[in-house]
């Protein structure tokens, strides 16, 4: 027998479907060497991941995910992180035992001093639990404290929005790593064939003014397959770009098309073996399915009245967050897998007194009603909700400072993130920061801990699943140490 065949055999099992043994044979000795580089390596993307990870590892609490992520940094010290003792250090300098150090943005950087601003607003004890917290701007909110869990104590390694940002949803601060809706739709898939694992809605604030970028790595599938990237769904027109037919092309007919298409399409794969070719076919398919669902999903007229009065009026407005927060328990509803809703306008370096009072109203009623919708069909006990933006913010001003107004900088020490449904233990408070909001005191809970959390709330074991790409194992958590806050879940 010719030894090449015993090479053809021994190649990784998802090589050997994408390479027949005529062109094995046709590459002659470059293949032999990839071979051999490929055991050196270890394997890569192509040669170790063709079946998908059994999961759930454990039993799971949660089945899906609706991430609510708060781009630009919520402050933690005007929302959720009662300090009553800096009442008395109203424009005093911060302490430097406090600060100890500790590095600042380029826009604070060169301020002749760091005056301590107090919270404008008032706090008050909200639920059962007992949990302080600012009801001023957030009176629906404090309705459902007693379902959620607080972490006080989240900490990152980054101090500017996009590394912040990218770590928070891929673990990583560098670009091109698989975020966490695509590691779940790869683990855990969707069950609604008609509609992706994982969506993507972007809200838009009703306050203009500056806004961080929100860019589509964000929800990149990285090394993962292509098909595992989130989809994202458009505020005004079709919700998906050219998801309907042109004038005169009948639903027969594009699928006669597509039909061919694929034909081309498997020849090309016979061709050069290239797995993206398999990706492009199943994405055209996916959105073949969708041509059919995602009108039904996007047509709110089949919504009864009691669902906007829960909601607020603007949740008839495409783009709201109000709107977003209701088309995310449509689409969990419908079996998919991860919802990651993003709201711009967090960035709040000056006029935190004009601007908070917005974003948190664009937020509030919506927030609850979410919480209470998934409740009324049943829904909540298996959906984990995430809110939450990628830092926190300085206890001190930036720039001038009034009782009524003052403006906060990026402070990745410690910020708030509050989780419900899911396997969370509602009522529950994690962590705690010194009298200035400024360090973590007890419990620190770091971005890695995070996933690992939310993980095991879906019944994953973080340092389990991994997926193998150039000769590493990689995971949502990372390489360094990663606890599950067992405090949290049920």
């Amino acid at each position: 027998m010719n030894c090449n065949s015993h090479l053809f055999d021994s190649l990784p099992y998802q090589t050997r479907l994408r390479l027949n043994r005529r062109q094995f044979f046709g590459k002659g000795g470059s293949i032999v060497g990839a071979a051999a580089l490929s055991s050196l390596l270890g394997g890569t993307s192509a040669d170790a991941n063709l079946s998908k990870p059994s999961l759930p590892h454990f039993p799971a609490k949660a089945k899906n995910v609706i991430y609510l992520h708060m781009v630009g940094g919520p402050s933690q010290i005007d929302l959720y992180d009662y300090k009553p003792k800096l009442a008395e250090m109203y424009d005093k300098d911060l302490p430097e035992s406090i600060r100890n150090g500790q590095r600042l943005t380029g826009m604070t950087s060169g301020q002749a001093r760091f005056p301590v601003a107090p919270s404008k607003w008032k706090f008050s004890q909200a639920g059962q639990c007992g949990l302080w917290m600012n009801q001023e701007l957030l009176p629906y909110t404090a309705k459902s404290v007693d379902d959620m869990a607080f972490i006080r104590s989240m900490n990152t390694d980054a101090i500017n929005h996009e590394p912040a940002i990218t770590a928070m949803q891929t673990g990583s601060q560098i670009g091109g790593r698989a975020c966490i809706g695509s590691w779940l739709s790869y683990g855990l898939g969707s069950t609604n064939q008609n509609l992706p694992a994982f969506v993507v809605l972007i809200a838009e604030p009703s306050q203009g003014g500056a806004i961080q970028a929100i860019s589509g790595k964000l929800w990149s599938s990285g090394f993962l397959p292509g098909e595992h990237a989130g989809v994202s769904f458009r505020s005004a027109g079709d919700p998906i770009l050219y998801i309907n037919n042109p004038d005169g092309v009948t639903p027969e007919m594009r699928r006669r098309q597509l039909d061919g298409l694929n034909q081309l399409n498997e020849i090309t794969h016979e061709k050069f073996g290239d797995p993206d070719t398999h990706v492009r076919i199943q994405q055209y398919e996916m959105a073949f399915r969708m041509q059919a669902s995602v009108p039904d999903l996007t047509d709110l007229s089949t919504e009864p009245e009691h669902t906007f009065a829960l909601y607020g009026e603007t949740a008839r407005k495409p783009g709201s967050f109000a709107y977003s927060a209701l088309m995310a328990r449509r689409l969990t509803e419908r079996g998919v897998r991860f919802v990651q809703i993003y709201l711009n306008g967090w960035d709040q370096h000056g006029n935190v007194g004009g601007k908070l009072p917005t974003q948190c109203l664009d937020i509030d009623q919506a927030t609850h009603a979410l919480i209470e919708d998934l409740k009324q069909r049943g829904l909540f006990e298996e959906t984990l909700i995430v809110w939450g933006g990628e830092f926190g913010r300085t206890v001190y001003s930036q720039g001038g400072l009034t009782k009524d107004n003052y403006g906060r900088d990026h402070h990745p020490r410690c910020f708030t993130m509050w989780l419900a449904g899911g396997g969370i233990k509602g009522g529950t408070v994690v962590g705690e920061t010194d009298d200035f909001s400024y360090n973590v005191v007890k419990d620190p809970v770091h971005v890695r801990d995070f996933h690992a959390t939310v993980l095991a709330a879906l019944g994953i074991d973080h340092e389990r699943f991994t997926y193998r790409t150039q000769g590493l194992d990689f995971k949502l958590s990372g390489v360094e140490p990663a606890e599950v806050v067992k405090a949290l879940l049920l």
